[in-house]
């Protein structure tokens, strides 16, 4: 069977999903396809327990994609990002600073988001659009592109004329490796623990990110759990105590994850189940090919700091989108690939390069690199115009 369309999605996750409600919404024929279906329900078997922060310019496509108004409601603002250093001989705070949304706007630097939660009002969203076809249990196989078009045959036998091929498919993607595209990896021997827990003490919208050894603890907000306040929880660490924690009786652990907080909101209690997940830097030397343009972890990967990783992706989803609608006629061609590589390629590496610096930094166990790290964030946080710039920065603002 062959069938057709304008955009080709290979991947189904957030970003994936997100690309095709954007385009979708504006008039594109859109086929998005994914080898596992989208698990919608948290205490489901599969579930992605992690959390996604969506910065203020994120906002901006979700409402062009007809998304905001539903999410919009459950979401939990992030108002104020605290810093907490830890690194001396106890663990306990040493240095605290807070970075204010209201010094830069008068919106909050973004609002957290359950995956589970956005993949469930994406698939909504899908839903209503006649001009996209999701399908979940399907993967893409093979590629052969040439100047007017490219063809793509699916897991399931069918062939797909398109126009454009949105690689999305994740950091080993088969649409990037079929187009031929290098990757250049690091790799930390760090794992990423996460997980929800409720404490007595509210958030009060605050994201919080503690510093100590092996990479740093950050609680993100979210809403209510059963009247408790209630976190979201990234825990970076050594690959190896990453997986003893995951393996731990829960009580174990949930002492474990208390000390590690600094008790910041109280005794923390486990509202979910624990994953782990491999912590590594990733970016592909080309954002584009014939007929194939990368996004998301096709096209970058990074250690979970400063909610870079899925605000990035959605960047790339709102460049590609301002160049389809300003030219639709050009839609996937040469001239549009290249001008989406210009203009993602350069932030990209220097948003890399600088996460990259950070989680070495938040690995410092040694006592003159954990103080060079708490006097660094006092410094930064002394200059108001660094404060602020180093702000819009975080949000994409520069």
């Amino acid at each position: 069977m062959t069938d057709s369309c304008d955009i080709l999605i290979s991947g189904g996750g957030i970003a994936g999903l997100t690309a095709a409600a954007a385009f979708g919404t504006a008039g594109f024929k859109v086929i998005c396809v994914d080898p596992m279906p989208p698990v919608t329900d948290g205490t489901a078997k599969g579930a992605d327990l992690r959390s996604t922060a969506m910065l203020q310019p994120a906002r901006l496509l979700l409402e062009r994609a007809g998304l905001w108004e539903a999410l919009a409601p459950l979401a939990a603002p992030l108002q104020v990002m605290r810093i907490i250093d830890a690194g001396g001989s106890e663990a306990e705070p040493r240095v605290t600073k807070e970075f204010d949304a209201t010094e830069i706007s008068d919106q909050p630097f973004g609002w957290n988001f359950p995956n589970w939660v956005l993949r469930r009002e994406i698939l909504l969203r899908l839903a209503l659009l006649d001009n996209v076809d999701f399908s979940a249990g399907v993967s893409t196989t093979r590629l052969f592109t040439r100047d007017s078009a490219a063809k793509v045959t699916l897991s399931d036998g069918t062939r797909i004329d398109t126009k454009l091929v949105i690689a999305a498919d994740g950091r080993t993607s088969p649409m990037r490796e079929a187009s031929g595209i290098a990757v250049t990896t690091k790799r930390y021997g760090q794992k990423a623990l996460v997980f929800a827990v409720t404490h007595p003490t509210p958030h009060a919208n605050v994201s919080t990110e503690i510093h100590r050894t092996g990479g740093p603890f950050t609680l993100v907000p979210l809403p209510d759990h059963n009247g408790m306040p209630c976190s979201a929880v990234v825990w970076m660490d050594d690959g190896r105590l990453a997986q003893e924690r995951l393996d731990m009786e829960v009580t174990m652990f949930e002492e474990a994850a208390t000390i590690r907080s600094c008790n910041h909101f109280g005794p923390l209690t486990l509202v979910s189940p624990r994953q782990a997940w491999p912590i590594i830097t990733q970016h592909a030397d080309r954002l584009n090919a014939e007929r194939v343009a990368l996004i998301a972890e096709a096209a970058h990967v990074m250690p979970p700091i400063g909610a870079q990783g899925l605000n990035m992706s959605l960047t790339d989803i709102t460049t590609l989108l301002d160049l389809a609608q300003a030219r639709p006629e050009g839609l996937g061609d040469a001239t549009m690939l290249e001008a989406y590589h210009k203009a993602r390629y350069s932030d990209i590496t220097l948003r890399v390069r600088g996460i990259d610096l950070l989680n070495r930094a938040s690995q410092a166990s040694g006592t003159i690199a954990r103080d060079a790290r708490a006097a660094g964030l006092s410094a930064l946080y002394g200059a108001a115009p660094v404060r602020k710039m180093l702000m819009q920065m975080g949000l994409g603002m520069r």
